[in-house]
């Protein structure tokens, strides 16, 4: 499976990549049906410190494609959310999958 990752106002980070990966690699362990994901990392100045450090998720799957968006003063809490938020998502389309066949 494929992992894009882009920044925006960021620097490259390998670490990142590799705590994203490794979110998306455990998503993909229990949803086989993930075909690739893009995952965006951006600053923005926010009048709160507790935002700004935002991480999007897109996963291409069968049917509409899924997407998370998380803001927290850190990029690990923002993963952290979005994947999350992308579990619940998988979790509905997969019983979804099951009821259609």
């Amino acid at each position: 499976m494929q992992i894009n990752f882009e920044y925006d106002n960021v620097a490259a980070s390998k670490r990142l990549e590799e705590m994203a990966s490794n979110r998306i690699d455990k998503l993909v362990d229990k949803y086989d049906f993930i075909v690739r994901a893009d995952v965006f990392f951006k600053t923005e100045n926010t009048s709160s410190k507790d935002t700004g450090k935002i991480c999007n998720i897109r996963l291409s799957v069968p049917g509409p494609r899924l997407f998370a968006e998380a803001s927290h003063e850190k990029f690990e809490m923002s993963i952290a959310e979005a994947y999350n938020d992308l579990e619940k998502q998988l979790r509905k389309k997969k019983e979804k999958m099951k009821a259609k066949q």
